[in-house]
């Protein structure tokens, strides 16, 4: 705070007291009159001059005396408000400083409390999340083995519902699956695990996996490497995760048309990057709602004609190329198709793509 913002929160007290000195100079030229006489005009200026200077003088001391806790508050506003910091202020000068001082810090050991039991609660949620998930999985799989061995054995109606439970379960699965990588973002950097990874394998690895929705849907995935083996700094894991969102989007979007159709996986590098782009021949996205398609439980018209979106598939996918360091790029035409782009380093670790 600079002396001249001091002067103007002050600036009431100095004119109650200029006029207060005024009214005591009035009165004494009231009383001198009653006796015939009058003061000076030099004894007036003097007067005033030593009152102004006394003034001047005590507000500067007041002045120096602050200075220390107004250029704390000073660094705290350039430097933007950290709480922390805000708690640590120190050289309170007055009882109006030191008050704001101690209010401060018993309301930075309530926040602090709150945040702990909130820590706790979330971190019981997600203990209950992940445990939960992991105890679902098991009838999953044994509900899948069963749906298998009654398509091998049963005909007609029998194995048509079959099919039917298998196409649940394994949205099921999936969903399963999405909610237990949502739990593990809170902890993104403890389940990190960076190293060189072909992408072609995973690629080809991930379509097997949906394989039967292809078949199912008739859909027909294509492969296309500019070359046998390719390689990128990433965290396996999380990659098949992303493959995964973007291949089942390609595989639920595709479905509603009609005939067969064709998704398109190309894997393709540069001298300092790879890219993975995801092509399908579906229903499409409108252009205004691409801006919009990796916010958090954004579904869009499309998720309203097909009723199985969520909202959280692109965006989960989002956040884990961003906290990669990769790039998701989308470009959709309505009624024609999509294409997504991922775009991640070949070399150098995580690195941040702009």
């Amino acid at each position: 705070m600079t002396f001249n913002r001091f002067l103007a929160d002050r600036l009431g007290y100095i004119v109650i007291y200029l006029f207060n000195l005024l009214l005591v100079v009035l009165v004494i030229q009231l009383e001198l009159s009653a006796q015939r006489s009058a003061l000076g005009l030099d004894v007036l200026l003097y007067a005033g001059l030593l009152s102004i200077v006394g003034l001047t003088v005590c507000l500067l001391i007041d002045y120096v005396r602050c200075r220390p806790f107004y250029r704390q508050l000073d660094r705290l506003l350039q430097n933007g408000m950290n709480l922390d910091d805000a708690v640590g202020l120190q050289e309170a000068a007055t009882r109006e400083q030191q008050a704001m001082q101690t209010l401060l810090q018993a309301q930075y050991g309530k926040y602090i409390e709150r945040l702990e039991q909130y820590m706790q609660q979330q971190e019981q949620h997600q203990t209950f999340v992940r445990q939960w998930v992991h105890q679902m999985k098991t009838p999953v799989s044994v509900i899948g083995l069963l749906t298998q061995q009654a398509d091998q054995t049963a005909n007609g109606e029998t194995k048509r519902l079959a099919a039917s439970v298998q196409e649940e379960n394994e949205r099921l699965a999936h969903g399963l699956d999405m909610m237990l990588h949502t739990a593990r973002l809170e902890k993104f950097e403890l389940d990190l695990h960076s190293k060189r990874v072909e992408l072609i394998g995973e690629v080809r690895s991930v379509i097997n996996e949906h394989k039967k929705a292809c078949i199912r849907y008739r859909l027909f995935p294509k492969v296309e490497a500019a070359g046998e083996r390719i390689w990128a700094e990433t965290d396996e894991k999380w990659l098949r995760f992303v493959l995964n969102q973007l291949v089942t989007n390609a595989i639920k979007y595709s479905k509603p048309k009609d005939g067969a159709k064709t998704l398109t996986v190309k894997v393709e590098e540069s001298d300092e990057f790879c890219r993975i782009v995801v092509k399908d021949e579906g229903i499409g996205i409108a252009e205004h709602e691409l801006p919009r398609v990796f916010h958090a439980f954004f579904t869009g018209e499309n998720g309203r004609k097909t009723g199985e979106s969520t909202g959280m598939g692109l965006y989960l996918a989002k956040q884990v190329c961003d906290r990669l360091g990769h790039r998701l790029d989308i470009a959709s035409s309505l009624g024609e198709g999509t294409e997504v782009t991922l775009s991640l380093a070949r070399h150098a670790g995580l690195r941040r793509l702009s």
